[in-house]
């Protein structure tokens, strides 16, 4: 019987969510069939078997959160299928597989603390061993689970970061570990508080020239490409440690989307290229992907600028945070309905409330404002198209 553990992902990930198992024990699997769903970083990966064999055990539920190295599945190889590695005399009488495929090969020495209760430093004969890896005792003491209490899943009975969550799990109501892209919002989130130095601007859109039924993410996302057209500064990269600006031609859109698991920023392409229609096409069949939790980590790349349309769930303006190393983000707001003055008449007419925070380390003043007073402009037109 051979021990799966978990591989590296890509990207020097620690952890994974298991969304899903396409597996159950007593199932055969051929070589290269998904046995498991994992999400990292906001993409999923479908882990496949890296032999033929019998599921003889699956360790972990969906929703549970492991690291790896962890173990994932214990598979009976078929004999008729399996060819034994050269025996050396550093050789072990298990060994854990790797995913083949797209995911990477690299393997992992997994190194375990053991240590046991009481006062003495050698291991008490009427105490019981307490074996725990160290990431699972880092974690238990930021969650505030108690070891002892813990009887490990991992091979001899090793404490593993997915028990140190599943403890946490039946802790009190209220408790909840952060896990996916909320997890991976932390991160961005504080590095973003930590790098950038954010200024917020805010405009108004007119829209008394917009026809009925006007698709108002399409309608942003076209002038996002016309603003960043017309100021360039804003679509750029910006690299502190070098004091370098890349300022890019093409423009790469991501769109902040809200979903029950977290938010995602999927990312269009080209967007400078793109017609109403496509736009459209893309969104539809992204945030379905995202619903169903089967969005790639290349989606989720590559940005040079962000578009976040909060309005339509609810409010007016905001301080969107800059996800480095873009340099800007643009936030629009709920539309409201606001009384002007039209050729000396009062009139009331629709407003689209709009924030763009920048670095200003990497942008003027000048470029933002009229960076968003040129945004502002093309969504006053009649027609959207560039």
């Amino acid at each position: 019987m051979k021990s799966f553990l978990l591989p590296d992902l890509g990207e020097g990930l620690a952890e994974s969510e298991i969304v899903k198992w396409h597996v159950n024990i007593g199932d055969v699997v051929e070589t290269d069939q998904v046995v498991v769903t994992l999400e990292t970083d906001k993409a999923t990966v479908e882990v496949p078997a890296p032999y033929s064999g019998t599921i003889i055990n699956r360790h972990g539920n969906e929703g549970d959160i492991i690291g790896i190295g962890s173990l994932l599945l214990e598979i009976e190889e078929n004999q008729s299928s399996y060819t034994p590695p050269p025996t050396t005399e550093h050789s072990t009488q298990s060994s854990a597989a790797t995913v083949v495929g797209n995911v990477s090969s690299q393997t992992h020495d997994i190194n375990v603390d053991e240590f046991w209760l009481g006062h003495h430093a050698e291991k008490p004969e009427n105490h019981p061993q307490l074996t725990a890896m160290p990431s699972a005792r880092i974690l238990a003491k930021k969650l505030g689970v108690k070891l002892e209490v813990i009887k490990g899943s991992g091979p001899d009975g090793v404490i593993t970061d997915q028990d140190i969550y599943q403890a946490c799990s039946q802790q009190p109501p209220g408790t909840e570990v952060l896990k996916g892209a909320r997890r991976s919002m932390v991160d961005t989130m504080s590095s973003s508080h930590q790098q950038v130095a954010n200024v917020t601007l805010t405009e108004e859109a007119y829209l008394e020239n917009w026809h009925n039924n006007e698709d108002i993410t399409c309608r942003l996302i076209q002038a996002v490409v016309s603003a960043c057209q017309q100021e360039p500064a804003l679509n750029a990269w910006f690299d502190a440690e070098t004091l370098t600006r890349c300022v890019h031609t093409t423009v790469n859109i991501g769109i902040a989307v809200d979903s029950k698991h977290g938010l995602y920023v999927p990312v269009l392409r080209h967007a400078d290229q793109q017609s109403s229609g496509s736009i459209r096409e893309w969104l539809d069949k992204t945030i379905l992907g995202i619903r169903e939790r089967k969005i790639e980590r290349e989606q989720l790349q590559h940005a040079t600028i962000t578009l976040s349309n909060f309005g339509a769930i609810g409010g007016i303006f905001a301080t969107p945070v800059v996800s480095p190393p873009q340099v800007a983000i643009i936030g629009a707001g709920r539309i409201i309905e606001r009384v002007v003055m039209r050729n000396g008449t009062v009139q009331a007419i629709n407003v689209l409330p709009l924030s763009i925070t920048f670095d200003h380390r990497a942008c003027t003043g000048g470029e933002a404002a009229r960076f968003v007073t040129a945004l502002a402009r093309h969504l006053e037109q009649a027609d959207g198209n560039f």
